[in-house]
């Protein structure tokens, strides 16, 4: 079974220790007090990290963070990276959402493609971001 989960490029992969400013950290410990579903992201995902794994026999899974949602009508151009390569709170990038969903149908569909990113949370940015 596949399992494609949209979450946000705020939300950490502390697999992958990624740094964070202590500007960042009081900002998404505010988030986490006044914005409920920051908090329904990170445990989504950490449910997916600790409880399911990344070699789980019955379930695999993606947690596709995008940066900032913006909308547009087609499919553009846009990049997929392991981590983030900017700042989620004080350098947020734009990414829209066909392009996000573009690339979860992409991971779907492309075994390659799915393989690379398995048990991973990758982020999704904009080519112009």
């Amino acid at each position: 079974m596949k399992f494609v989960l949209m979450n946000t490029s705020g939300n950490r992969n502390r697999d992958l220790d990624e740094p964070i400013s202590k500007r960042e950290r009081f900002i998404i410990a505010l988030l986490r007090l006044v914005l409920p579903p920051h908090v329904d992201n990170e445990k989504a995902a950490g449910y997916l990290r600790i409880q399911v794994g990344q070699n789980c026999n019955f379930m695999e899974w993606v947690a596709v963070r995008p940066d900032g949602l913006v909308n547009e009508e087609q499919v553009s151009e846009y990049e997929v990276y392991p981590s983030p390569i900017r700042s989620a709170i004080f350098d947020a990038g734009t990414v829209s959402r066909i392009n996000v969903g573009h690339f979860m149908a992409k991971l779907m569909e492309d075994q390659e493609l799915w393989n690379k990113w398995k048990g991973q949370m990758p982020v999704v940015y904009s080519k112009t971001s």
